[in-house]
């Protein structure tokens, strides 16, 4: 019978949000206690308190994981996925509930944490392993295996401050996997690699698997979800059902994801320096909307403000389908550098797809925004939009997708001979 390598029992995890909602100071804490106790005296404290509301991202979880297991854990942007990772990681605590884990743990859990940015790719290798526990000559040992796999090259001893975000994602994969933790966790930062990279990681995460370790995968692409898990949990609103096999987790994920309506725009107002806010809205010929018809065009429009004026702006995307196979994708980076002729604060950005001929069904996008040659921010699943059927040919028969996954405008002609 195979060992349990990870036990989640009723595990719950609360957060106050407010505008007072972060952490005190000390002398405040004390000032606090020492106050509370005096009869009909309300201090500071409780007043804050009182105006917090309480946000559960966790509401009692539990499930185990075998040694040698891959469990994949799927669910929708804020459900919980993350904060059940960063426990899991011992990166924070419970409000409630008890987990366990037999052996070291290595996460991948955002890009660059971990890492300390004044530090080379050399030195914060060797710190992560001497974190886990590692011995120097240990280290030594797999540290070519780590450079070699990361690609990082003459890159290895530049401070890891001056990374890309796909220079920081290669390389912490590359220390969580080779470093060899009995359990690997991984989240969604595998996005920000490229096709390579990702194919990479994945047949790494196999071979993980196949030694005996133990892997936790968040990932919103069901195709890797459905090739590399024996077992998938199902996180919605910050409550898990049953962990199952990964096709039934899939379709029940997939059904949350219809359940809800789709917005046709999203604001990010909480970005990475020098962006301050990031809106993006999905059109069709004439308004906002997420829900088109056959021969509709398509068109992202992406507003932003920042914090300093920049000019050589670069906007990318991915268009995925219901099951998170990738459809299509393309970047300004192809064309000019010179979007904008002086640097702005704010700006719209628009890519027009035009008429995607794409079957019937629901889609979403991921964007990554960025400045120059680097990437500032990626926005995961982003925007959903459903692709609804119009038999614009007016004929009797539409194609289905047991023949193909686009209609397309053909043209047949015929002449005798």
């Amino acid at each position: 019978m195979s060992e349990i390598a990870i036990r989640v029992e009723d595990v719950s995890k609360r957060f106050h949000l407010g505008q007072d909602a972060g952490y005190s100071r000390l002398s405040e804490s004390l000032q606090s206690a020492m106050t509370g106790w005096l009869p009909g005296r309300k201090n500071d404290q409780q007043e804050k308190e009182s105006d917090l509301h309480e946000f559960w991202a966790l509401k009692d979880i539990s499930f185990e994981v075998n040694q040698g297991e891959v469990l994949g854990i799927i669910g929708r942007n804020g459900a919980g996925k993350s904060t059940l990772l960063k426990i899991l990681s011992r990166i924070t605590r419970p409000t409630s509930g008890r987990i366990g884990t037999r052996g070291r743990v290595g996460s991948l859990l955002e890009v660059g944490t971990g890492f300390h940015p004044e530090l080379t790719g050399r030195e914060n290798v060797f710190l992560n392993g001497s974190i886990l526990g590692m011995k120097r000559a240990d280290i030594a040992h797999k540290f070519d295996e780590i450079v070699a796999f990361a690609e990082m090259g003459e890159f290895i001893d530049t401070p890891v401050k001056r990374y890309s975000s796909g220079m920081f994602a290669r390389l912490a994969f590359s220390v969580a996997a080779y470093l060899e933790p009995e359990i690997l966790i991984i989240d969604e930062v595998l996005a920000v690699g490229d096709a390579k990279f990702q194919k990479q990681c994945l047949g790494k995460m196999s071979d993980v698997a196949r030694e005996g370790r133990t892997v936790l995968f968040v990932s919103h692409n069901m195709t890797a979800i459905k090739t590399l898990c024996q077992r998938v949990l199902v996180i919605e609103q910050g409550h898990a059902g049953h962990s199952t096999n990964a096709q039934e987790a899939i379709e029940k994920y997939l059904g949350l994801q219809e359940s809800h309506t789709k917005p046709p725009s999203v604001l990010f107002d909480q970005c990475k320096y020098p962006l301050e806010s990031l809106q993006i809205n999905l059109l069709n010929q004439k308004e906002a909307t997420s829900r088109f018809y056959t021969g509709d065009s398509i068109t992202l429009e992406i507003k932003y403000k920042a914090k300093t004026p920049i000019q050589q702006i670069h906007i990318s995307f991915e268009l995925y389908s219901q099951q998170g196979e990738t459809v299509l994708g393309s970047s300004s980076r192809y064309l000019t550098t010179d979007h904008f002729p002086h640097p702005a604060l704010s700006g719209t950005a628009r890519c027009s797809l035009g008429m995607v001929p794409l079957m019937p069904g629901n889609y979403s996008f991921s964007f990554w925004f960025g400045t120059g040659h680097e990437e500032i921010e990626v926005f995961q699943q982003a925007l959903a939009f459903e692709m609804i059927e119009k038999n614009i040919w007016g004929t009797t028969g539409v194609p289905t997708h047991r023949n193909t996954n686009f209609w397309w405008p053909t043209r047949f002609s015929y002449s005798s001979d």
